[in-house]
């Protein structure tokens, strides 16, 4: 049974990474969700901002952690992204994201040297002062931004870590643009899970562990909020977003429960 907080909830929408595992590891409960998940009968989508990999590749790695997650269940920050391109008129773009993100890319025209979009997504340790420059070169020409999210860090098995959103915001700062963020909080994205639903933002909650880009993200736009205790979750960040969850939960094996 749902919890007081979501009973008129009819679908659900769920973070991946801190959630139902973390550097490649499942955390306790999270198989358990997910079958509970499957035998429910209830709607629900997977919604991350990993920008490192497609969405095949994502459910491969997911799969083999022993999560059973289709890519059609998936909803990523760069498809959210493909679809602003899309109505942008095919733009030239500069992708600087991975090898295996820009497989989602493929549809549009790539160039370093005169492109009207930049796609910024995560690139790990090849971020230098070349490429920054090479995009501030770019922004100064024209060219638009488009960031798949602008996350401040994310949890790794050696603790947090240094997210995109640094090098987006030294972008604007020395270009004074403002660039397109893609995933969430995105009210842009929350929308697009929610079409793929088929469902009202009153009748979903969404599960996370950022108090800002989950759950207060979600709440803005009519959702529900429940702050997984997992992953990146620090009680200290609660305060500081001045947002209040729907519901906490210690871990995704709440969701078994739910469902039982």
């Amino acid at each position: 049974m749902l919890p007081d907080g979501l009973k008129n909830v009819k679908g659900l929408l769920l973070d991946l990474n801190g959630v139902f595992y973390v550097a490649n590891r499942t955390l306790p409960g999270a198989q358990e969700a997910i079958a509970a998940l499957q035998r429910s009968g209830f709607p629900y989508r997977y919604v991350t901002n990993n920008t490192t990999q497609s969405t095949d590749s994502m459910s491969l790695s997911l799969q083999e952690m022993g999560l059973s997650v289709e890519p059609s269940q998936i909803m990523t920050a760069a498809y959210a992204a493909v679809l602003h391109l899309r109505q942008m008129d095919n733009p030239k773009i500069y992708p600087l994201i991975t090898d295996d993100a820009k497989q989602d890319f493929a549809e549009f025209t790539w160039s370093d040297t005169d492109a009207d979009v930049i796609v910024i997504g995560d690139i790990g340790d090849d971020w230098n002062y070349r490429l920054m420059n090479r995009a501030f070169r770019l922004v100064m020409k024209g060219a638009q931004m488009i960031a798949l999210h602008r996350g401040k860090y994310w949890q790794w098995e050696a603790g947090i870590q240094l997210d995109i959103g640094a090098f987006v915001t030294g972008l604007e700062y020395a270009t004074d643009q403002t660039a397109i963020i893609a995933g969430k909080p995105n009210p842009f994205f929350y929308k697009m899970a929610l079409g793929d639903l088929g469902l009202a933002a009153a009748d979903v909650a969404m599960i996370g562990d950022d108090i800002e880009a989950d759950v207060k993200g979600a709440q803005n736009i009519g959702l529900k909020g429940v702050l997984a205790k997992t992953g990146k979750y620090r009680p200290e960040l609660i305060v500081k977003a001045e947002a209040s969850p729907d519901e906490e939960i210690t871990g995704i094996g709440a969701i078994a429960d739910w469902f039982s």
